[in-house]
């Protein structure tokens, strides 16, 4: 999440979810809390019932509309006009926290004279370039006055889709800004904000909006009333923000809302971002997007500038602020890729990591396919067919593969499109050969989930799966067993990669089930193994063979000034490819004999070297005597038999609960928590009191980890010289931002501007009226293609407004809710909701069949007239509003039109992220006349008496439940 990783320094949730309870204000937008996150909402409440105003800004009016205080209907699409009004306001009435502002952001930071914002240049900044719809922070002189400014890290110019530690807002300053405490100098951030949100005034974001600017000022009156000393507000999202064309930028608007209010880092305060599944913050963390490695590293890219381990440190390294230890991060995680076999000689490996050579992420991967240009693909646990952005040309790419290999616990739309896609092809015309693999479910497994709030949790195993059932780990585990043993006797320097891959996860013992049974399951990997791998451990001192390595580079390497290497290295050859390159450095990385993956013992560790399991992240080196397979879940396996996501210690007298569960960074609750205090270290009020300085003790205290060298004085200031951490001064609490601040204004970090912009939606029956020379987004990629055809301009064809959310009981695109015969009774068929002005309009009544198409393709279901979904007045005309549940397709019991048939492929250019959550539509009393989906499952009526298989009489449910299916 780059909007939060640019602002504050991490792209994660700032708080948890219990300290909610403890926020006097908290603003729900972006995010249906009460049905997506039930459980969740009730700390919310529990702030209300503590006296708390709740405050809900949406599309729909929902139950969490129904129990908030205050609810505000908006049209799709227009977050950053209503978010921008509050900052309006905020500056315009000086309501913003003074000393808070000036100690603890970039508000008197001094911008380069040569920026423009888009007050000057009619919606764009300056740096611009439109042959390669992106910015160049460079050219745009976005950067602090006295440096000559980069671009961004890892992603060169042009490149899209492309994270890196910009994901966590890095950005390379490398000299002590020039600041204006004084706020007069015209090019200072405070000033460059207060000229970009003067247009946002409340009444020109209603005519945007669709509310009144009386909504906005009451709404605004409130955070400003409940935020200070004494008082803190919240902000709640969820993927009602984030799945847009802006959607970095509407989090980076929150972001600078709260900064201004003094929010952040401190209890009750902080953005909550509400993930949409139950470990997509640790899908993150340890990396499953295609260029990051695990911790938020950057995958190297297929350039000069990431030819060498030190091009690599000295590119997306950071001289000042905790990214300085990058070394110490990457040569670890290479050496827990690669065991003995990465040495000081050949860089640890770091030549057999992948390089990035354009972008891979999930959109443009299925254009390409939907092009003919893959030939294979593996799926797990992931629903392209019925829940990937426009699904039918995801289809087409899943019909034009070779084969297809589907993990999961149903067959699902991904599995069955050659034979029950309506809209298909006959199934003797599809070449693709699919493989599918029953998984297991969430019971018949064990590990680690990653929630919202970035703790891990470990969940135990409750029984075997059935028949040929397996886990995910043992399916990548076994996989990749058995590409070791292909490749075993390889001498071809490409595939010395997987020859030297540490990959000795193999369990002890027999694993043993709950009620004493061995589980008849072989082959599983100790998971608990591979937790202390990312944990990470010492390995003692230096192989004999690693005894005559050359020194780790000087710190100058950081700041451009290299001293010569005294290691090997590879060179870049004049003319030469990224694939002959990316064959050298193979070759140049590739093993001695000798040089094995180690053997491990019952620890999980190198059965033969000295060895300890890290403590925190914090004890990482970079000579090669650690290892750590992502540094910020270091500290969660501390010691042998102590694995912190198994705890669950209740602490009542201190509300972070710091022994339940692991959360990082070394189980940090609360980020950025040093914001708590003032500039000398005491409490804002005592009201509010959650870390201070201790100046007996001499070190920070509270109720949770200080996010914060612990023994750093407040009145700690830094020599100008200070690289590091100790660059960092005892006041500047965002201890991964080169300048310890919070980023009002973001020189790098994020790709389509240093401050939000209201855009229209790609697709919008609404011009911007804001911004009337910028429609939507300058640097929205799309990809054209006749299966993904886009309104781009207003039209008559496509006028109403839709967005997409989820219901309570079914789970996304219904993979795991349609084969389930009791939740289809809840929710049996698709619908969409519609106000009653357009139901009138167009002589629909409720129940009534409807066809909802777009630019894509057309759906059939029902309709529900209903004052939850609104027709608001757009600039005095009126604008309608559907809302389409994005759960139904054509697999499973309960089938149906899928609203993500009607969605398009278009991608923000900082993360690839869909536009899903609002695109332009007609609706149409009529039947599809086209084919309809069939059941691919039968519904089972009522459930079984039968005892569950497999199980003894204690285990079997009270009263009996078994599934007829």
């Amino acid at each position: 999440m780059p909007g939060l990783g640019a602002s504050f320094g991490r792209g994660a949730a700032t708080n948890f979810q219990q300290d909610l309870a403890n926020s006097d204000c908290i603003l729900i937008m972006g995010s249906n809390m009460a049905e997506a996150h039930p459980v969740g909402f009730r700390w919310p409440m529990k702030a209300k019932e503590k006296g708390a105003t709740l405050i809900h800004i949406d599309p729909r009016f929902s139950r969490t509309s129904a129990l908030c205080d205050l609810f505000v209907g908006i049209r799709a699409g227009s977050d950053i006009a209503f978010l921008g009004a509050l900052v309006h306001y905020v500056l315009s009435h000086d309501k913003w926290f003074k000393e808070y502002v000036l100690a603890y952001t970039n508000a008197a930071t001094i911008i380069q004279p040569g920026f423009r914002d888009t007050e000057d240049l009619g919606g764009l900044f300056s740096g611009y370039h439109p042959e390669s719809i992106s910015y160049s922070p460079k050219d745009g002189h976005w950067s602090y006055e006295g440096h000559d400014g980069e671009d961004q890290k890892k992603s060169e110019e042009g490149q899209h889709g492309t994270h890196g530690d910009s994901h966590q807002g890095g950005a390379n300053q490398t000299h002590k800004p020039q600041r204006d405490p004084s706020l007069q100098h015209p090019h200072c951030v405070m000033n460059i904000l207060r000229r970009h949100f003067a247009r946002y005034t409340p009444e020109a974001a209603a005519r945007v909006c669709g509310c009144s600017p009386r909504d906005i000022v009451r709404i605004a009156e409130l955070l400003c009333s409940n935020s200070g000393r004494e008082r803190t507000s919240a902000i709640v999202y969820a993927v009602g923000w984030t799945q847009h064309t802006t959607g970095v930028q509407i989090i980076r608007a929150a972001g600078i809302l709260q900064l201004l209010l003094g929010n952040m880092g401190r209890p009750g305060g902080g953005i909550m971002a509400m993930r949409g599944h139950s470990s997509i913050q640790g899908s993150t963390d340890v990396s499953t997007l295609y260029d990051l490695l695990p911790g938020y590293l950057a995958q190297p890219v297929a350039s000069a500038d990431h030819e060498s381990l030190d091009d690599y440190v000295k590119k997306e390294g950071l001289p000042t602020g905790y990214w300085v230890n990058y070394r110490k991060f990457i040569v670890s995680l290479l050496k827990a890729y690669y065991g003995d076999a990465a040495t000081a000689q050949n860089e640890f490996g770091f030549g057999w990591l992948p390089r990035v050579d354009g972008d891979h992420s999930h959109l443009p991967t299925f254009d390409r396919m939907a092009r003919g240009e893959m030939t294979g693909y593996i799926l797990l646990g992931q629903n392209p067919a019925g829940g990937g952005m426009n699904a039918g040309l995801q289809r087409a790419g899943l019909r034009s593969l070779d084969w297809l290999v589907v993990a999961d616990w149903f067959e699902t739309e991904s599995a069955v499109f050659w034979k029950d896609d309506p809209t298909g092809p006959p199934s003797s015309d599809i070449k693709t050969e699919v493989f599918f693999f029953p998984a297991a479910n969430s019971s018949e497994k064990e590990g680690t989930l990653t929630n919202t709030q970035r703790l891990l949790q470990w969940h135990s195993k409750a029984l075997d799966p059935p028949g040929d059932c397996r886990s995910d780990a043992w399916f990548v585990y076994q996989l990749g067993k058995r590409l070791k043993d292909l490749y075993a006797g390889s001498t071809d320097p490409r595939d010395a990669p997987i020859q030297a891959l540490t990959w000795d996860y193999d369990p002890e013992h027999p694993a043993i089930l709950p009620d004493g049974r061995v589980s008849r399951i072989t082959g599983e990997p100790d998971i608990e193994k591979i937790l202390q791998e990312l944990n990470g451990y010492h390995l003692g001192p230096p192989l004999p063979h690693e005894e005559n390595a050359s020194p780790p580079p000087l710190p100058q390497d950081l700041l451009g000034e290299r001293s010569e290497s005294k290691s090997r290295r590879a060179t870049s050859t004049p003319g030469e490819g990224a694939r002959e390159r990316q064959a050298r450095r193979m070759a140049h990385a590739a093993p001695s004999p000798a040089a094995a993956s180690p053997s491990l013992d019952a620890d999980g560790g190198p059965a033969d070297r000295t060895r300890r399991l890290l403590r925190g992240f914090s004890e990482l080196e970079d000579d090669g005597t650690t290892a750590c397979g992502c540094w910020v879940y270091s500290g969660v396996f501390p010691e042998v038999g102590r694995n912190r996501a198994k705890e669950r210690t209740r602490t009542p007298s201190n509300p972070a609960e710091p022994a339940w569960g692991f959360a990082w960074p070394h189980n940090r609750r609360l980020m950025y928590n040093r914001a708590s205090a003032d500039p000398n270290g005491k409490p804002w009020s005592e009201r509010k009191k959650y870390i201070w300085w201790d100046a007996e003790q001499k070190k920070w205290v509270g109720d949770d980890e200080p996010d914060f060298e612990p023994t750093k004085p407040p009145d700690y200031r830094p020599p100008e010289d200070a690289l590091g951490m100790a660059a960092i001064a005892g006041n500047q609490p965002f201890i991964m931002k080169t300048d310890g601040l919070g980023w009002l204004f973001a020189p790098k970090g994020v790709k389509d501007g240093p401050l939000p912009t209201h855009y229209e939606p790609l697709e919008s029956p609404v011009e911007n009226l804001l911004y009337p020379e910028q429609s939507a987004s300058p640097t929205v990629r799309t990809f054209t293609s006749d299966k993904n055809r886009l309104a781009h301009a207003t039209s008559a064809e496509f006028p109403v407004v839709a967005c997409t959310f989820r219901l309570t009981e079914h789970y996304l695109s219904g993979p795991m809710s349609r084969f389930n015969s009791w939740l289809n009774e809840l929710q049996p068929e698709m619908f969409v909701e519609m106000s009653p002005e357009l139901a009138a309009e167009r002589g629909i009544g409720n129940g009534d069949w409807v066809t909802v198409r777009s630019a894509r393709g057309s759906i059939e279901c029902r309709a529900l007239v209903t004052r939850r979904a609104q027709s608001l007045q757009i600039d005095g005309r009126l604008v309608h509003q559907v809302g389409l549940p994005f759960h139904w397709a054509f697999a499973g019991e309960t089938v149906g039109g899928n609203a993500n048939d009607l969605t398009a492929l278009v991608a923000e250019p900082n993360v690839s992220m869909h536009e899903g959550k609002v695109f332009a539509c007609q609706v149409e009393k009529s039947r599809w006349h086209g084919p309809r989906p069939g059941a691919t499952k039968q519904a089972k009526p009522w459930p079984q008496k039968d005892p569950v298989p497999e199980t003894p009489a204690s285990a079997q449910p009270e009263g009996g439940f078994a599934h007829g299916g």
